[in-house]
C-alpha cells in the first residue's frame, strides 16, 4: 500500500511539473516576441509562430509564421524601431489544455521622443497555442487597441473566463 501512495504523489508532482515547465515556456515565447520585433528579426518573429499561425492586429490578417515574420518590414513598424521603441508584452494569464494552451495579456508599444517615452498602442491579447516538436508556439494572436471598445474587452474576458468571453466563462466577482 505505501508504494502505491508513493507511486501516486510522484505521478501528482510529475504532472504539475509538466504543467509549471508549460506555463514557463509559454511565458518565454510571449516575452521574445518584443526583442524579435525591435531588433527587426524576421526569422526570430516567425519561429514564435507555427508555421500556419495567423496574427490579427486589426488590420489585414497575417497568415503563415514567414509573413509574419515580415511585418517588422511594414512602414509603420519601421518608424517606431528608427525613431527608437519597446514592444512590451505582461505576464500573461495561461490556460493550459494538454498540448493546447491559451494566453491573454496586454500589449504595449513604448515609443522614443525627444522628452521621454509615449504608449503608442496599448492592447489586449489573446493567443491560442500548441505544443510542437520544436516547443511551444503561437497559432493564433489577436489584438484589439484598448480604445473603449468592446473588442479589446471581449479578448480579455474570453482568456479569464469572464461572462461573454467564450471559453471557460464563469460568474464574475465584485
Amino acid at each position: 500500500m505505501p508504494d502505491e501512495a508513493l507511486a501516486s504523489r510522484i505521478a501528482a508532482l510529475e504532472v504539475r511539473q509538466r504543467q509549471l515547465e508549460d506555463e514557463l515556456a509559454i511565458y518565454r515565447l510571449i516575452a521574445a516576441y518584443g526583442p524579435a520585433v525591435d531588433t527587426r528579426d524576421a526569422d526570430a518573429t516567425a519561429a514564435l509562430w507555427t508555421s500556419d499561425g495567423s496574427y490579427d492586429f486589426g488590420g489585414p490578417v497575417l497568415h503563415g509564421a514567414v509573413e509574419i515574420g515580415h511585418l517588422v518590414d511594414l512602414a509603420t513598424h519601421r518608424g517606431f524601431v528608427e525613431r527608437g521603441c519597446a514592444h512590451v508584452l505582461s505576464l500573461p494569464v495561461v490556460t493550459l489544455n494538454g498540448d493546447a494552451a491559451s494566453a491573454v495579456c496586454y500589449s504595449q508599444v513604448l515609443v522614443a521622443e525627444k522628452d521621454g517615452w509615449r504608449a503608442a498602442r496599448v492592447s489586449a491579447n489573446h493567443m491560442t497555442l500548441a505544443r510542437t516538436a520544436q516547443g511551444w508556439r503561437i497559432v493564433s494572436r489577436e489584438t484589439r487597441l484598448l480604445d473603449g471598445s468592446d473588442a479589446a474587452r471581449d479578448l480579455l474576458a474570453r482568456g479569464v473566463g469572464l461572462p461573454g468571453g467564450g471559453e471557460g466563462a464563469q460568474e464574475a466577482g465584485p
